[in-house]
């Protein structure tokens, strides 16, 4: 970093810099990859630097750590092998007969780690709560055995919005000065360019890094954001317990991704926004959600709460159910859309500089079929990457009429 401290810079510098430091050793503006598994040691008992081995603590990881808190303002990051890696360790902060509230619309693995991993091995309870319908249902969902509410926002792959202030301040009204639930917030659709949970009530802040952080979907990877000290200790025990860590590659691509977070999120917002306005002008889309659209028929309905929490920017996400089309249910031309596209990409994941495009009930949302979060059959899912908007439009338009 320059020698201003993280919080007197504003996050388009610290994506270039924090974590980024130049060599100690060399002055290499290139940090290198510890490419090692373990660390020759001073003597008995004497490791230098602290370092050991390679599942406990690598340089590289650390930089990667440091880069992704600075960013989501403050505290301590802990790296996990994926996304998927780092929602385990969290679930592991509810133990045995505790309570998790969850928002009812979240990535399919999070509901199928819960629900058979996680509550099958220690009778952990259940509630999901539409929490962008606001806070009445958070409310009486909250009980003396609650230890997690856990959410997104926006959600996936609804992209609902949820008030992330106005959850935060009913858990703690709820409680009182008593012991609390935690507030935890995937932040992968919105990055800590649009939205800083932690600033806004969370105290764990998670992402899917292998998104929008590493943003060329070349590599794998998660992180938690902490600011409470015993929180971040905890997680780092189950980090190196568990053993669940990125390898120091995948933390070196992670952070050479994070160098164009804030353009490249730019552009998604600029994209998506567009993609978004001809969608919602077309008479052959039955429903469709982005959170920055704020009039017509197709206006979000937490758009205005979209707006200001994520500084009026709608995100890098589309929605829609394309409407029947003569004997072609909507179904059968969703499936047709995804099958003619030729600029977006029919796959899973998000967040890369391309476009995908997917049908999230056979794709990334299939855990969740015949359950109370199950998501429309027709359902899909854009990824808006960075390509030309008017190719993308018209990538979409030749399908929609070919559908």
């Amino acid at each position: 970093m320059p020698d201003k401290p993280d919080a007197a810079v504003r996050l388009e510098t610290l994506a270039v810099h924090a974590g980024q430091e130049p060599d100690a050793l060399t002055g290499a503006v290139a940090p290198p990859i510890y490419q090692t598994a373990t660390f020759r040691q001073d003597g008995v008992g004497r490791p230098r630097g602290g370092y050991e081995y390679a599942r406990t603590q690598n340089p590289t990881r650390e930089r990667f750590e440091r880069a992704v808190a600075a960013l989501e303002g403050g505290g301590k990051g802990i790296a996990f092998a994926s996304g998927s890696a780092a929602t385990a360790a969290i679930a592991e902060l509810a133990g045995p007969r505790d309570e998790i509230v969850v928002g009812d619309d979240v990535y399919g693995g999070t509901f199928r780690y819960i629900e058979r991993v996680r509550k099958a091995g220690a009778e952990i309870e259940t509630r999901y709560v539409d929490l962008a319908a606001g806070t009445d249902a958070l409310w009486e969902a909250l009980g003396e055995r609650t230890r997690l509410v856990w959410l997104e926002t926006p959600t996936n792959p609804l992209l609902k919005v949820v008030d992330l202030p106005a959850v935060a301040s009913t858990v703690r009204e709820r409680f009182g000065s008593g012991k609390r639930p935690l507030v935890v917030v995937d932040n992968t659709f919105a990055t800590p360019v649009l939205q800083r949970p932690l600033d806004l009530g969370a105290d764990v802040v998670f992402h899917s890094g292998t998104k929008y952080l590493a943003g060329h979907s070349d590599t794998v990877i998660g992180i938690a954001v902490t600011r409470d000290a015993a929180l971040a200790e905890r997680l780092r025990f189950l980090q190196n317990a568990a053993g669940a860590v990125p390898g120091p590659f995948d933390c070196f691509l992670a952070l050479r991704g994070l160098r164009t977070l804030a353009l490249r999120v730019e552009r998604h917002c600029a994209n998506a926004h567009a993609v978004a306005t001809y969608l919602a002008g077309r008479d052959d889309i039955e429903w469709l959600s982005y959170p920055g659209l704020d009039e017509g028929r197709h206006a979000h309905p937490q758009a205005a709460i979209g707006m200001r929490q994520m500084g009026g920017r709608g995100g890098g996400m589309v929605s829609f159910v394309p409407a029947p089309r003569g004997s072609r249910t909507a179904r059968a031309r969703a499936e047709a859309i995804c099958e003619a596209v030729r600029i977006f990409t029919l796959a899973e994941s998000l967040g890369g500089v391309e476009s995908l495009i997917e049908l999230p009930a056979e794709m990334t949302h299939a855990s969740v079929a015949g359950s109370p979060l199950e998501v429309p059959a027709a359902l899909l899912r854009l990824s808006v990457g960075i390509e030309a908007a008017d190719d993308l439009i018209a990538d979409l338009g030749d399908a929609l009429d070919a559908s």
